[in-house]
């Protein structure tokens, strides 16, 4: 007899709304899985369906509240490993603690590499995230990782949106997103410039040049995240003082903390879009000039070819 693998789709509750469109569009419903918590804080987890013998893909994304997202995803990954699940692969669209990759000073942790060692311990047997902080964070595993990208949502959107508009400049808003508007500009024909960024302090940057041709273009600004929205805008007012006709910014994770909506509602950029790896608040779904797409199909993709054992590299050819 050969028994066909079965497999279930379980949700935590920081991006619950992400994890249905991925069912949706898997055409499977979203497995039981109840989070409860006792008087003092402490996080409980009962899965409420079979999972023995079964594989289990966990959608959670660790952003705000963290800590508390990312108990929740190790403590479900505990009890599917307890229920005697198959195989374990946590989705994490957002992989939290990702800018903490490397030791900026003495006597400082790497606790990107810490929740890796986490979650492997936690039962973990896959790990599926997007647009990491940093490559090397796939170094930090033990176990298989992919770092799906959610490019091609955003290709799409700037070649129908603002490629009409005149000719496109990607600018990185910094040295180490390069790579990313080199990538995208080859696939939309577009050419490259770069802000010269000095960091002074955590969550404050000041653009101090912008290397690159900007004048008379259209400039869309591409990173992986926005957290306080400093470095964007920052970005947006040195293009502009350099010359480009208009300034727009697509981003993947829209963090979105502190005064990031007021300073991007005050800014001079006209339109940030981002996607729904990290849920909106009320005042981020309040503002007008932020845009959400959502990468539901190619995290359903992902995890449909990960089960079929096929490429998933293949996504982004």
């Amino acid at each position: 007899m050969v028994r066909i693998r079965d497999w279930v789709v379980l949700s935590g509750n920081s991006n619950r709304a992400l994890a249905e469109k991925i069912c949706e569009r898997l055409h499977k419903p979203l497995g039981l899985c109840e989070i409860r918590r006792f008087s003092d804080g402490e996080i409980f987890a009962e899965i409420g369906d079979n999972v023995r013998g079964r594989d289990a893909y966990v959608i959670q994304s660790t952003c705000g509240p963290v800590n508390d997202n990312l108990m929740e995803l190790l403590i479900i990954i505990d009890a599917l490993k307890r229920a005697s699940a198959k195989e374990i692969t946590a989705v994490i669209p957002y992989y939290g603690y990702a800018r903490q990759d490397r030791k900026v000073a003495p006597r400082t942790p790497i606790s990107a590499k810490l929740v890796a060692d986490l979650l492997t311990a936690a039962g973990a047997t896959r790990v599926v995230s997007m647009d990491l902080h940093a490559g090397q964070i796939q170094g930090f595993f033990n176990i298989p990782l992919d770092n799906i990208f959610s490019s091609p949502v955003h290709h799409n959107y700037i070649r129908t949106q603002y490629k009409p508009q005149g000719d496109l400049v990607i600018v990185s808003p910094d040295a180490g997103g390069v790579e990313r508007a080199r990538a995208y500009a080859k696939r939309l024909d577009a050419s490259v410039a770069m802000i010269d960024k000095r960091r002074t302090a955590p969550n404050v940057a000041k653009a101090m040049n912008v290397v690159g041709e900007v004048d008379g273009k259209i400039a869309v600004i591409v990173d992986d995240m926005i957290d306080t929205a400093g470095t964007l805008t920052e970005a947006a007012h040195a293009v502009l003082d350099r010359g480009a006709l208009k300034v727009y910014a697509t981003v993947t994770h829209g963090v979105l903390s502190g005064p990031a909506v007021e300073r991007i509602q005050n800014s001079r950029i006209e339109e940030v879009v981002i996607t729904d790896t990290i849920p909106l608040s009320q005042e981020s779904r309040n503002c007008k000039k932020i845009v959400q797409l959502s990468v539901a199909d190619i995290l359903a993709q992902a995890i449909e070819r990960i089960h079929n054992y096929e490429s998933v590299s293949s996504l982004f050819v």
